[in-house]
C-alpha cells in the first residue's frame, strides 16, 4: 500500500516521517486575511511538500487566488500549488490565467474540472468555446508550460457524477494520460474506502501517488453538510463521536484531533507516508496531528 515517494533531503526532516501537503482559500475580508497568514505562519516551518489554494466555482475567486499565491511566493519559502479549474470560461481566459502563474514563477496546478455553475448536484454543461473535462484541461497546460507540475482530484468514494467506481477510474487514468503525475482524494473516514480504492487503481497500472485528503472536523454539522454534498460518506461511528457537543467547541476541537490523528497514524501503519490536508484555514489541529506524525518545525524554514 506504500506511496513511494523520493526521501526529503539530509536534515530536512526525519527520513521516517510522512511527507504532507496543506490547502487553505483564498480569505474575503481582512479579518479572513490575517487568520490566513496566522496558520501559514504556524504551518510554514513543518515544511510541507507544497500547499494548495482553491479556486472557486466558476472561478468566482481567481484574483483572490492569484494575490494569495503570489504572497506565498513572495514572502515564503513554502512551494504554492494553484488550484484552476475549467468551469465557465473559454480556452482563452484560461490559458491567460495559466501564463500569470507561470510568469510569477508557480510550477504546479490542481487542475479540475469543476463544479457546475448551478450547484453541486445540477447538470454540468461545458464552456462552448472552454476546456471540455480535467483531461483536457491538463493537456492544455502541459502542452504550454510542460514544466508546470499537475496534480489532480480522485475519489475513493467515486464522483457524485460517475455512473461507476471503474467508470471514474477511466477518468483518473485519461487524466494520468493527459499529464498529471499526482491525484489527492476526496476527503474519506473510513480507511477501508482508500485502500481498496488504490487497490483498484493500482490493478488498472495506475501508478502515481494517491495521496489521503484528510479534514480534521472543527465544526462538525457544517463539514459534514459540505463533504456529503460531494459524495462523502459519514460513518455513524463518527457522528456519535460528536453528539451533544454543538455548544462545547473545545471538546470538539479535541474529538476532532484524536479522530484525524487516529485516521492518519491507521494509514502510516499501511504504509501510507504522504498526506495532504484540508486545513479550512486553521492551524491548530493540523499542526497537532502532523506533531502526532513525527513531524517538527524547522527552524530554517521562512514565512511572512
Amino acid at each position: 500500500m506504500t506511496e513511494v515517494t523520493p526521501p526529503a533531503p539530509e536534515g530536512h526532516r526525519a527520513l521516517h516521517s510522512p511527507r504532507i501537503s496543506f490547502e487553505f482559500f483564498p480569505p474575503k475580508t481582512e479579518e479572513m486575511e490575517r487568520s490566513l497568514w496566522e496558520t501559514i505562519n504556524r504551518l510554514a516551518p513543518l515544511t510541507p511538500n507544497f500547499v494548495s489554494v482553491t479556486y472557486g466555482a466558476g472561478g468566482s475567486t481567481r484574483e483572490r487566488t492569484h494575490s494569495t499565491i503570489a504572497r506565498i511566493l513572495k514572502e515564503t519559502s513554502l512551494v504554492p500549488a494553484a488550484h484552476l479549474t475549467c468551469v465557465g470560461a473559454p480556452k482563452s481566459e484560461i490559458d491567460d490565467v495559466v501564463a500569470r502563474y507561470h510568469e510569477i514563477g508557480v510550477r504546479h496546478i490542481v487542475a479540475l474540472r469543476g463544479d457546475p455553475t448551478t450547484g453541486i448536484g445540477t447538470a454540468y454543461h461545458a464552456h462552448p468555446d472552454g476546456y471540455q473535462s480535467s483531461p483536457d484541461l491538463i493537456e492544455g497546460i502541459k502542452k504550454r508550460y510542460p514544466d508546470i507540475e499537475i496534480s489532480v482530484s480522485a475519489y475513493p468514494e467515486k464522483h457524485p457524477e460517475s455512473p461507476t467506481i471503474e467508470a471514474d477510474i477511466d477518468t483518473l487514468e485519461a487524466k494520468v494520460d493527459a499529464g498529471a503525475t499526482r491525484a489527492i482524494t476526496q476527503v474519506f473516514f473510513d480507511n477501508d474506502l482508500y485502500l481498496r480504492y488504490l487497490d483498484r487503481v493500482r490493478a488498472r497500472g495506475i501508478t502515481i501517488p494517491i495521496v489521503p485528503g484528510i479534514m480534521p472536523m472543527h465544526n462538525f454539522k457544517q463539514a459534514r453538510n459540505f463533504v456529503t454534498r460531494a459524495g462523502t460518506s459519514v460513518p455513524d461511528w463518527l457522528a456519535e463521536k460528536f453528539e451533544g457537543l454543538d455548544d462545547d467547541a473545545e471538546t470538539r476541537k479535541l474529538v476532532a484531533a484524536t479522530v484525524a490523528a487516529g485516521q492518519v497514524q491507521k494509514l502510516a501503519k499501511q504504509g501510507v507516508d504522504t498526506f495532504h490536508f484540508y486545513t479550512m484555514n486553521r492551524a491548530d489541529l493540523v499542526f497537532a496531528i502532523s506533531h502526532l506524525l513525527g513531524i517538527r518545525p524547522q527552524g530554517a524554514q521562512k514565512a511572512a
